[in-house]
């Protein structure tokens, strides 16, 4: 009598590639950033006293060359109004409307206060990008 010979299953381990997957997913969304302004070269003022400010909603960025970025875009000077910047903050509550504002240190006055001008009249909290002064 002749008895079958039974063939071994070969198969992927699809639980181990589940994990994997999810894995991969949370790394990507850590490091993943939703405005990508690092192209924009700027040398920030120095202060000794610095707090973080957690997580902002839009940032504008004025470079060492005076050009104005907005979310990591380049945008003229009068692109930067209240009312552009009420509608990108939309209904964020009180608390969780803040603007990140890179300026150079060597950008005049003039150049920035527009801008801070229309975040105050769209109801913004502005946040000051500093570099910690070294000692």
């Amino acid at each position: 009598m002749k008895l079958a010979r039974r063939m071994p299953k070969c198969e992927v381990p699809s639980t181990a590639m589940g994990d994997i997957a999810f894995n991969l997913l949370i790394f990507f969304v850590i490091l993943a950033r939703a405005v990508d302004d690092s192209h924009v070269k700027w040398r920030p003022a120095v202060s000794s006293n610095i707090q973080t400010a957690g997580h902002a909603m839009l940032r504008i960025a004025v470079d060492k060359d005076r050009k104005i970025f907005l979310n990591g875009q380049e945008v003229g000077a009068a692109s930067i109004t209240a009312d552009k910047l009420s509608a990108m903050l939309a209904n964020a509550p009180q608390g969780s409307r803040k603007v990140f504002l890179k300026v150079d240190r060597e950008t005049p006055a003039a150049q920035f206060e527009p801008i801070i001008e229309a975040a105050s009249a769209a109801g913004a909290e502005l946040v000051h990008v500093l570099n910690e002064e070294k000692r």
